[in-house]
């Protein structure tokens, strides 16, 4: 399984000026009683915080940043704790992968008629900020900034989205990537150079062999069948013709997946359906394991296709869970998009009034041994987000973002395959088809609940990658 930490890990950089250790005796003490009793104990509501302590001088900041580096933080949190001048962090920051959060905040609520000489000390570190913001802007740092106080309603909301985005960010540059078989023939929408997934993301990526995979399934422990087999029972509606050796077939092939990944630690896979179909051993395609291993929080992507497994992959650690998915048909009448694939979606996401649907498909899509099992998922409706990763203009990466709405709709008997209905949000299906072409929209792409826009947008903000809403 590739769960996402409870809590993002927070490093705090709080900034002081060293002419202060002489001229204000005891300043930065208080500044450092001040976040270790009231800024770290708020943020923990919602982050994993480190603070060693507050710093004025190059070779310090050095060291306290080297030490959150070491030790994994998710982004630094820089705060002007007095004034302190920019150019003592700047090279640091211009050097650390580390997502930079500045956040320009004093103990101070309001200014009053009892405002002396000592709270002005205490409460003076805006002008670092500014100094700070306008010279790594000026170096190209990329940065987020936020103003607020700690009494401000909803405080912590302001942080989230940025904080998950950074988490997905860190993991992003460990993900591992696998493949089974090989891309979709003149598929060119997802056609890359896994070269630019190592340099871009930082991702691992690794050919799966499918006489691996076939091996694995004839070695699947008995015990381990049986439970999958159990657990497909109790989880799903399985149809009156679906034979245990289906089944077994089944968790054969899912127990066989999720080792190949185990062994080498991939958290985001795809495979090749035709693939299957070209060696004569294999027995069935795994679409359940697929459709299981999704609400795991493992990446998916179909046919072969790195770059949307990593999208599905990134948007379940930003908001999941998500599923991938297809744009099948268009509703022009109810003003939606069918969305689809052969056999691949997030169970997790299934509409919680029923269970799904488990069923042989009519006619397998490659020649197998055994018969293909499917899932006939369909989703919770409500508030969802469509995003797709992809190479847009001029090959640069890009996130494409839209809010929509996942329409109380199915399950249809007649469908063998996942299938729901999404719809754009206030817009006509017509300009959001329109749109999404003309933003490189890919034909594959990811669905969660709810709004994930602003994360969706931080995350193409801290990869320095274009982020298109449609």
């Amino acid at each position: 399984m590739d769960k996402p930490p409870d809590k993002p890990r927070v490093g705090i950089l709080g900034l002081t000026l060293e002419f202060y250790e002489e001229a204000a005796p005891g300043l930065r003490e208080d500044r450092e009683a001040w976040v270790r009793s009231t800024i770290s104990p708020a943020l923990e509501a919602v982050a994993d915080v480190s603070f060693t302590k507050a710093v004025c001088r190059r070779e310090e900041i050095d060291e306290v940043v080297a030490g959150y580096e070491s030790t994994g933080v998710d982004l630094l949190l820089v705060v002007c704790l007095t004034y302190t001048p920019s150019q003592l962090a700047l090279p640091v920051l211009k050097r650390t992968r580390l997502p930079i959060l500045l956040w320009n905040t004093q103990e101070l609520y309001g200014v009053g008629e009892d405002y002396d000489g000592q709270k002005m000390s205490a409460n003076h570190g805006v002008h670092g900020s500014q100094d700070l913001a306008n010279v790594l802007l000026r170096s190209g740092v990329r940065f987020k900034y936020i103003t607020s106080h700690l009494r401000d309603a909803k405080v912590l909301d302001s942080f989230l989205d940025f904080f998950q985005a950074a988490v997905t960010v860190s993991g992003l540059r460990g993900l591992g990537l696998g493949l089974l078989g090989y891309p979709f023939p003149g598929m060119g929408d997802f056609a890359v150079d896994t070269t630019d997934l190592v340099d871009k993301f930082g991702c691992r990526v690794m050919q799966l062999p499918l006489g691996e995979y076939i091996g694995l399934t004839e070695a699947a422990p008995e015990d381990e069948v049986d439970g999958l087999c159990t657990c497909y029972r109790d989880s799903f509606d399985v149809a009156k013709d679906v034979a245990d050796k289906d089944l077994e077939d089944a968790a054969r092939a899912e127990w066989a997946l999720r080792e190949m990944l185990s062994r080498r630690r991939l958290q985001a896979f795809s495979y090749q359906f035709l693939a299957f179909g070209e060696d004569e051993r294999v027995v069935t395609v795994p679409f359940i394991a697929a459709c299981r291993m999704m609400a795991d929080g493992i990446g998916f992507g179909g046919e072969g296709d790195l770059i949307g497994a990593t999208g599905t992959w990134l948007l379940n650690r930003l908001q999941g869970p998500a599923s991938f998915s297809e744009v099948f048909s268009v509703d022009f009448e109810g003003n939606g998009l069918l969305m689809s694939h052969m056999g691949e979606a997030n169970v997790a996401m299934a509409r919680g009034d029923r269970k799904v649907r488990l069923v042989a498909k009519s006619k397998p899509l490659v020649p197998i041994r055994g018969r293909q099992l499917s899932l006939a998922t369909t989703l919770e409706p409500g508030p969802a987000t469509l995003a797709a990763l992809t190479i847009g203009p001029e090959r640069r990466w890009r996130l494409i973002a839209s809010r929509m709405q996942i329409e109380d709709f199915g399950p249809l008997s007649t469908m063998e395959v996942p299938h729901f209905k999404l719809s754009p949000h206030n817009v006509d299906v017509r300009d959001w088809l329109t749109a999404y072409a003309m933003a490189s929209g890919p034909h594959h792409n990811a669905i969660c609940f709810g709004d994930a826009r602003a994360r969706i947008s931080a995350v193409a903000d801290i990869l320095d990658i274009e982020y298109c809403e449609v």
